[in-house]
């Protein structure tokens, strides 16, 4: 595994343009904002960047979005195909083998899903609040990572734009674990699923 996803706190930025078909992001350190990892949707078919542009059929579409190091490797390949309520979301490692996902609930207020492994199996959950852009992973015990537009990590809190997000991924999450991938995928997850 990459040592990049060891690191606990990451600046996720969207990029912005208009009649933007792919949905495109790189990742930073929140503090120096050099860019750590960047996350590529490629090769989008062209009914699928014709239904981006509809509102009310840009969150079924498919998305396949490699986030890799700078100097191009892997880290994770985040893959969801044509949804009509619920989405289901797989994510790949660096040898593009599959080693979990995220499943949708169908009713939640916020949005929810369950962070799975490579089996179907249940880690934790990804919980999203109704009211704003807050969502943490976490179990019955344990809170793991949390996602959101505001941040008190450099002595002054930092409030970011529509389309930019900070990732606090806690040492609850062992370095190092199959959980880090799964954290940094969902971050795609959440905007392109439940945001858009």
């Amino acid at each position: 595994m990459s040592d990049i996803l060891n690191r606990n706190v990451f600046f996720i930025k969207e990029h912005t343009g208009l009649f933007k078909a792919a949905n495109n992001y790189d990742i930073l350190d929140p503090e120096s904002q050099n860019l750590i990892m960047e996350c590529r949707e490629e090769g989008l078919s062209l009914f699928t960047k014709i239904f981006r542009f509809h509102n009310d059929f840009k969150r079924m579409t498919p998305f396949n979005i490699i986030v890799k190091t700078p100097d191009g490797k892997q880290v994770v390949r985040v893959s969801k195909g044509i949804s009509f309520f619920v989405s289901k979301v797989d994510v790949f490692d660096e040898s593009d083998r599959l080693i979990g996902g995220f499943q949708q609930k169908f009713f939640s207020i916020g949005g929810k899903f369950n962070v799975l492994d490579a089996q179907g199996k249940e880690i934790c959950k990804l919980q999203g609040k109704w009211t704003g852009w807050d969502f943490k992973f976490a179990d019955d015990k344990d809170e793991y990572g949390h996602v959101t537009k505001k941040w008190a990590g450099i002595g002054k809190e930092l409030f970011t734009s529509a389309d930019n997000y900070i990732l606090e991924i806690y040492d609850k999450a062992p370095h190092d674990s199959v959980l880090r991938k799964l954290i940094i995928a969902a971050v795609m997850c959440i905007d392109m699923v439940l945001k858009e």
